[in-house]
């Protein structure tokens, strides 16, 4: 079908940061509209349901500290119930000559999380939308400069037009996925395609128990491991332990078949014949994700790129602005980073001229 399809501004991803600038630059007044290559939206935030009503497991970003002004303010002011993650007990360590009791909790240090998971944050952003604004199953495979000052975005449903770009995915991801041609500087395609992706190449589980029995034997649900495949474990029940979960991290690589299996028999050497039945086990393999891992993502390793300046500049004549917590100059891999760096690009959008001889166009698509 034929329609005008031009906007101010598209925001490419629909993760924390991209749905932060949508509300920023929708609340300004601007005619934005937010592409998700995903059925839903959240990006790294992503929380699975539980038995329990209004709690929920997270696969992804799980907590905020101290000084996380963004994320405490949407939390509070969204009414999402946030608690202290569990701290008291004692740390395994696991060795090769066994395990090892050490004590205190020598792992997690106070922070908090979301009683219906981190995912519950993208929910409240979303809920500040006009549903129109949010297009789901619509992943952008180019970008280019439409050679009269705005920027021209393909999806497979056609061609959209738009003044301003706000690219909140990774830029690894942006530069494998996305065709921008020849038009972006050298120096920052070499920056994006070596900048890695947080938890890019990291595999996520999640065990779900009916009680958390670790704790009834002075244990913090801490651990860390020298022979795996979980290298680190942390309690992640819910409030008064409910629902009871134990949560670690693999390197993507090890997850092959027969994984799940040697996850179990970790738990149950670390914590005991109680961990070997868990109620569900979570595996979130991050690197499998074609919408947030590049095929380099196991090589990308130098955090160092987060926040690089370049990542601060608008590019293409100041059109198109880099939002993703990997670009974020304070708190780059937490939440807080993508918040700010989508509010970030918001401003500098609202700051930018006007695109000269900006036009609506009549594009044809067809349907998906």
């Amino acid at each position: 079908m034929s329609h005008r399809d031009s906007h101010d501004v598209i925001v490419v991803g629909a993760g924390a940061s991209g749905l932060a600038a949508a509300t920023a630059l929708h609340a300004a007044g601007r005619d934005t509209v937010c592409l998700e290559a995903r059925d839903r939206i959240g990006g790294r935030l992503l929380s699975a349901p539980t038995s329990d009503p209004d709690r929920a497991l997270d696969l992804g970003a799980t907590w905020f500290w101290d000084g996380e002004e963004r994320v405490r303010a949407l939390a509070a002011r969204s009414g999402i119930e946030t608690f202290d993650q569990h701290l008291a007990g004692d740390t395994l360590l696991q060795e090769t000559t066994g395990t090892h009791r050490l004590t205190g909790n020598l792992i997690d240090a106070p922070s908090r999380r979301f009683a219906n998971g981190s995912q519950s944050l993208a929910y409240a952003l979303a809920a500040a939308l006009p549903a129109d604004i949010l297009r789901l199953n619509t992943p952008v495979t180019a970008i280019h400069p439409d050679g009269q000052g705005g920027l021209d975005l393909r999806t497979p449903a056609g061609t959209r037009h738009a003044g301003h770009v706000v690219l909140a995915v990774p830029p690894a991801l942006a530069l494998e996925r996305i065709d921008f041609g020849d038009a972006l500087p050298a120096d920052l395609v070499r920056l994006a395609r070596s900048t890695p992706v947080w938890m890019g190449a990291v595999a996520k589980v999640v065990a779900q128990y009916p009680a958390a029995f670790w704790r009834e034997e002075g244990l913090a649900g801490a651990a860390f491991s020298r022979t795996g495949p979980l290298q680190e474990i942390h309690d992640m029940s819910g409030p008064d332990g409910r629902p009871a979960a134990l949560f670690g991290f693999a390197h993507a690589r090890t997850v092959r078949p027969g994984f799940d299996k040697a996850v179990t028999a970790q738990l149950v050497a670390l914590f005991g014949p109680a961990a070997a039945t868990p109620d569900v086990l979570h595996v979130q393999n991050w690197s499998t994700e074609q919408w947030t891992a590049p095929s380099t993502v196991p090589h990308l390793a130098d955090y160092s790129l987060f926040g690089h300046p370049l990542y601060q500049q608008p590019t293409l004549d100041g059109r198109l602005h880099w939002a993703s917590t990997e670009t974020a100059t304070d708190h780059a891999g937490h939440i807080e980073g993508a918040i700010a760096a989508g509010e970030r690009a918001a401003l500098a959008v609202l700051a930018a001229p006007p695109v000269p001889n900006s036009r609506s166009i009549t594009v044809t698509t067809t349907s998906r």
